[in-house]
């Protein structure tokens, strides 16, 4: 489904797609993308946030063909969503698969478990991503690269090429799960962009990963009526002034970038001439060991949690 955006007079008309992945099979919150967030699903309220970003055309959703996924396909079908079906644990697959249904050039992709996610910096991250003419940019990398806007409002970017290379390139299991990994792993592979704010809020969390998050996240909505046209700077000053509300979920721990989820199994396999170990088998074709960055331009000191699968 189109989900294009009016641009104002000036302005470039959309030219992005958004895919929001999506599972019921959380291993920390089973459901949680369509638990109740002040009368809407929490998948509902990560895409009507997403709508709003000038720069994206069109917002679909990705789930796995796993039958406990069917009501995510229902709910989409209901509100007239465009909804893709993949693999459960090959992300980067389902992500691909989806991209090419859509025709899509340029791919932001964004977490169902992120229902405070904001347009302004989801445009904001593409505007970084088109003037610096990047294969990949983001806001954020996992751990243990340092961010500086807070968890969950998580948004990467790429071209359609550099997807399709990383579907077709990246072999270790973390790298399949987590999407881009591939991307921005080992420097020099690709160009990387990745945008920073100040003051640095990378400390508080704004994710949904357990019922403490959940909690967090319904005060908020609470606090702004069940709306959900608040922006980060209302955020931002609601955290300020309610600082115990980034007490409820403190001690909730992310997931490090090599984390893959303990029931992934192997879901494809090289080609006959590659020689992997039984951890790799899990990609299309043949890539490249990843290495982390180093410090400096791209690396841990400039830079990127548990995702929604």
């Amino acid at each position: 489904m189109n989900t294009a955006v009016q641009p104002e007079a000036g302005e470039q008309s959309p030219t992005a797609t958004a895919i929001v992945q999506a599972r019921m099979s959380s291993s920390r919150l089973p459901g949680k993308v369509l638990l109740d967030i002040a009368g809407q699903p929490m998948l509902v309220r990560v895409i009507e946030r997403a709508r709003r970003a000038r720069g994206i055309r069109q917002v679909a959703v990705a789930t796995t063909t796993d039958a406990s996924d069917d009501p995510i396909q229902a709910l989409c079908e209901q509100r007239g969503i465009f909804c893709c079906r993949g693999s459960a644990y090959d992300v980067l697959d389902r992500y691909y698969q989806a991209s090419r249904q859509l025709q899509a050039q340029v791919i932001v992709r964004l977490t169902a478990d992120c229902p405070l996610i904001d347009p302004q910096v989801i445009d904001h991250t593409l505007d970084e991503f088109t003037r610096h003419a990047v294969d990949f940019a983001a806001n954020r990398l996992p751990p243990p690269w340092k961010r500086t806007y807070p968890i969950g409002l998580d948004t990467e970017i790429c071209t359609f090429q550099a997807l399709e290379r990383a579907w077709k390139e990246a072999v270790l299991p973390y790298e399949r799960e987590h999407v881009m990994p591939y991307l921005y792993d080992q420097e020099g592979r690709f160009r990387v962009r990745v945008v920073n704010t100040q003051p640095d809020y990378g400390h508080l969390r704004w994710t949904v990963d357990t019922a403490e998050d959940l909690e967090l996240v319904r005060r908020v909505y609470a606090h702004f009526g069940g709306r959900d046209d608040f922006g980060y700077d209302d955020l931002i000053k609601l955290f300020e002034q309610q600082a115990s509300l980034s007490q409820i979920n403190a001690a909730v721990q992310h997931k490090t970038l090599t984390e893959v989820d303990d029931r992934m199994k192997p879901q494809a396999k090289a080609p006959a001439d590659t020689p992997l170990s039984p951890d790799d088998v899990v990609a299309p074709e043949r890539g490249d060991s990843s290495s982390p960055l180093p410090p400096g331009e791209g690396g841990p000191e400039g830079r990127v949690r548990e995702n929604e699968r």
